[in-house]
């Protein structure tokens, strides 16, 4: 390549020659060229949509100029004959280059290219050119792709470094303005400057990437070892220059022994690649904490971040196939290195040695034990995924985290089920194999199994390829003075190896690998005086339950579990029953402020019963009041129906200054999904019967029941995203006094434009109606939240502030009107729009019918101030029913407002993202 850098357009000149040397044994047609950084041309793409789909609002309201693209491509032959080429709608970021001539076996063909490359801003995926003049340039060439199995692998830049290109040699000549620099991963060389431009010259054999960044000054620090050069921009300025030398001589000298020597001559450690996969754990601690030394906090950050490099620049795999051998050798190789270099570390490093967490199981974890957990929060929400999927298909939660670790625990499973020494020559035996040649996972999984003595077909079948769960107890245990006899239980009928360990007085006195040969398997080892006997003490075996793993030899012993209160939260501590508590502050007009404490058994990860119970005091009553629950979740793990949640829950606060209600909510939630585990469309039915029992007050005129049983049914159906979100609720309710069925339709859409639309649609109407009261009826704007399911926090107010907090329900108007209720039945349309940033227009219209009366047309419209969406919101009333609100006397009466107290909304925005 001959390169022109133009700094002032963000855009390189690009003059290419590839020279397509055909190793298969097919005759090709055509080649595929992977062009990812055409990928940022519009908001259309499959990158595009891949922000849209995990709510990243940032690339659709860029502006143009932030964008990257190819454009000014030609193609021609080594005569310079025109060579044809296409680039489809559906697939962007690639083109397909139609040959004159067939490509036989081991014949080369030579392509002449000239395009632009315009170089997209670094906001995006923090590739791409900064707000300080640097550039770091990513996928931004056109490349052969990788061939395998008969045709070229045709991957769509969904930004998760998965690139396939083909292994070449890359000659660079790099014309750039004199005032910048550059560094590379490639050998390069400077020539002499002249007034203007610098020019490199860059070269770098049997590659199928490299890095190139362009800096007013580089940051890069350079480190050397008998075997490679090490380019370094991490920041860590508190740790020294000698320090960062002796941790990256560690670093280097360990990959090398372990995983093999690197082919190239340099490698490149930056912060960018750091912070688009950074140690997560370690950088979600607040920094006050300071829980580790900043030389072990700089030691993981480099060492996660070279083995990175280190693999994805020397494996010749489909890096989004066969993604489970990069992630798995990864961690596997960190796991390692924490073993030999800081074997009793913990989690929460120095935290742990806080004497008032002591009591905490998250505190005493060791260092290597969290990636367990961070697994496993998403297998007990039934959001795993098998390992062996592409990397394109996990959600971004798994893609990050849960499969990463999970890869890495599972070759340290098999390393501990095989001895410790066959996972560590394999590993090496395949990295020299791919040197040599193109490899894939089938590779991988050839030489394990040709160096064990052991079947392990199962490691393949059920670790890798599957996401079945493993959950082992014991059955039955028998002991003698000598000997103990037991049974071993597969609760999911999944069977692998799983090791067994006597334990007396915490002590381990010996491990002992059970090769499982059926569902209920029985044992018997010698005693050897232990007291306990427990499976999989060290959780080598990923393992969905670990508290039905242990059994006592004591005599009389009782089994259950003793209990243990820990303050505020703490992860599953499968030796104790957990009891969690945490004072409580709630608030509503007429309990007042209600401190309380709230005892649940909610740890960092789901479990199939869980229990919450809140009991406050009201300032204002002096009396008691409080919520409680109760619930039990069942997982599904091949069903589209993935999750039914059976659950009894019961409030007891005042909806009147004089007059409490008590509400019983017996509950079951049953959850879909698609098979399709990134598809965004969640479907759910809920089924309950709500009983509440009301005290009678005095100072509300209402001739309402006291005492009320609703059946209640709904569906929900939706699919949400940045530029698009479509959801739709039917609800069907059936009392003595009454029958009603309703929907509620929503729509929303980003425009590429950025001009926002939000519709909804709502229509109800009664079956029946045997009531003379409104009590039950449809509301306009303000529900009467008969099965108190709406955080109202003054929910009798007819006047006055609290009657003008608004709950986006039934109606969904905003302005108040003289016809508020429909006992008939009901319909309405709200509508809004942007017109800049979150000021926005809304506007109301509907139809209300009451019995023996006309139909009536309502409408309203204002200004709508959505600061944060469903959390903090306020709306104008403009023009209505009522005339012109705005010119109209207590105009301040008029204002509705949106406040939501509860952080779980705002965790949910970011929840989103991940699952």
């Amino acid at each position: 390549m001959i390169i022109e850098l133009n700094s002032e357009d963000k855009a390189l000149n690009i003059q290419q020659e590839i020279s397509f040397f055909n190793q298969s044994s097919d005759t090709l047609t055509s080649i595929v060229l992977n062009d990812w950084n055409n990928g940022y041309s519009n908001k259309n793409t499959p990158l595009a949509k891949r922000f849209s789909d995990e709510f990243y609002r940032g690339f659709h309201l860029a502006k143009e100029e932030e964008r990257g693209s190819t454009k000014n491509l030609t193609v021609s032959d080594s005569n310079l004959s025109i060579i044809s080429w296409e680039r489809t709608e559906k697939n962007p970021d690639l083109i397909v280059v139609k040959l004159k001539e067939k490509l036989l076996p081991n014949q080369k063909v030579i392509l002449q290219l000239t395009y632009i490359t315009k170089i997209p801003s670094d906001k995006f995926t923090k590739y791409g050119y900064g707000k300080d003049g640097e550039m770091n340039l990513k996928n931004w060439f056109l490349t052969p792709a990788r061939y395998e199995n008969h045709d070229f692998i045709r991957n769509n830049n969904n930004n998760l470094d998965d690139i396939a290109n083909a292994v070449s040699n890359f000659d660079i000549d790099l014309k750039i303005p004199k005032n910048l620099e550059i560094t590379s991963d490639l050998n390069n060389s400077l020539t002499p400057k002249n007034e203007v431009f610098s020019n490199y010259k860059l070269s770098g054999n049997n590659r199928t990437d490299f890095s190139l960044f362009i800096e007013p000054k580089s940051t890069f620090i350079i480190y050397k070892n008998s075997a490679t050069e090490v380019l370094t921009n991490l920041k860590e300025n508190k740790v020294s220059a000698v320090q960062k030398a002796i941790i990256v001589d560690r670093v280097m000298n360990y990959a090398n022994n372990l995983i093999g020597k690197y082919p190239h001559e340099k490698i490149i450690v930056s912060q960018t690649d750091y912070e688009r996969n950074p140690f997560y754990g370690l950088n979600q601690l607040p920094s006050f904490l300071s829980p580790f030394s900043d030389e072990f906090i700089f030691e993981i950050k480099f060492l996660k971040t070279y083995l990175n490099s280190y693999l994805k620049n020397s494996l010749r795999l489909d890096p989004r196939k066969d993604n489970w051998i990069y992630d798995g050798i990864q961690v596997y190789a960190m796991m390692k290195y924490i073993d030999e270099n800081y074997p009793n570390t913990k989690m929460f490093g120095s935290v742990s040695k806080f004497r008032l967490l002591k009591s905490y199981n998250l505190t005493n974890l060791d260092f290597n034990e969290q990636y367990s957990y961070f697994y496993m929060l998403m297998a007990r929400k039934n959001l795993d995924q098998p390992l062996g999927n592409p990397k394109n298909s996990l959600i971004k939660f798994n893609e990050q985290i849960a499969s990463k670790y999970r890869a890495g625990l599972s070759l340290i499973y098999l390393d501990d089920y095989l001895d410790h020494n066959i996972v560590n020559s394999s590993i090496r035996q395949f990295y020299t194999q791919n040197k040599e040649k193109q490899t894939s996972r089938d590779d991988f999984e050839t030489i394990l199994k040709s160096n064990s003595n052991k079947d392990i077909n199962w490691f393949f079948k059920t670790i890798i390829n599957s996401r079945d769960i493993i959950d082992y107890k014991f059955s039955t245990v028998s002991r003698t003075q000598d000997s103990i006899t037991f049974s071993v239980k597969s609760k999911t009928g999944v069977l692998v190896p799983v090791p067994v360990y006597g334990i007396k007085k915490g002590e381990i006195i010996f491990k002992k690998w059970l090769d499982i040969p059926e569902i209920d398997s029985s044992f018997t080892i010698e005693r050897k005086s232990v007291d306990k006997i427990v499976l999989n003490y060290k959780n080598e075996v990923p393992e969905y339950n670990l508290r039905n793993n242990w059994k006592s030899l004591k005599s009389f012993y009782p089994n259950n579990r003793p209990i243990k209160f820990n303050f505020m939260k703490d992860l599953e501590d499968p030796y104790y029953n957990q009891i969690l508590y945490v004072p409580s502050l709630s608030y509503n007009l007429y309990d007042g402020l209600s401190p309380g404490l709230r005892l649940h058994n909610k740890t960092i990860l789901d479990k199939p019963f869980t229990f919450d119970i809140n009991p406050s005091y009201s300032t204002k009553t002096n009396n008691f009041s409080g919520s409680g629950s109760l619930a039990i979740n069942q997982n599904y793990r091949n069903s589209r129906l993935y999750n039914v949640r059976y659950s009894l829950s019961s409030s007891y606060f005042h909806y009147a200054p004089d007059a409490s209600y008590l509400r019983i909510n017996p509950m079951v939630l049953l959850r879909i999904r698609e098979e399709n585990f990134r598809d965004n469309r969640k479907q759910a039915i809920l089924l309950r019967q709500v009983l509440v029992n009301k005290e009678k007050s005095s100072i509300l005129l209402t001739n309402s029941k006291e005492n009320y049983s609703v059946f209640d049914a709904k569906y929900f159906n939706s699919k949400t995203e940045v530029t698009n979100h479509f959801g739709f609720t039917s609800d069907l309710q059936i009392s003595s006094e009454f029958g009603k069925i309703s929907g509620e339709l929503e729509y929303r859409k980003l425009f590429e434009n950025n001009l926002q639309i939000n519709l909804r649609m709502y229509a109800g109407s009664f079956l029946y109606n045997k009531t003379d009261s409104d009590f039950y009826s449809f509301a306009l704007d303000r529900p009467t939240d008969y099965l108190f399911d709406y955080n109202y926090y003054g929910r009798s107010e007819k006047a006055g502030l609290f009657s003008q907090q608004f709950i986006l329900a039934e109606g969904g108007f905003k302005s108040k009107l003289a016809a508020p209720y429909a006992n008939q039945w009901i319909t309405t349309v709200n509508g809004s729009f942007n017109i800049w940033n979150w000021i926005e227009i809304y506007g109301d219209v509907g139809v209300v019918k009451n019995k023996f009366q006309n139909g009536k047309f309502v409408y309203d419209s204002g200004i709508r101030l959505n600061l944060v969406t469903d959390y903090f919101e306020l709306f104008f009333p403009v023009y209505s029913n009522n005339g012109w609100e705005i010119g109209q006397n207590n105009y301040n009466e008029k204002i509705r407002f949106l406040v939501t107290l509860s952080p779980k909304t705002l965790i949910n925005i970011f929840n989103r993202k991940w699952f």
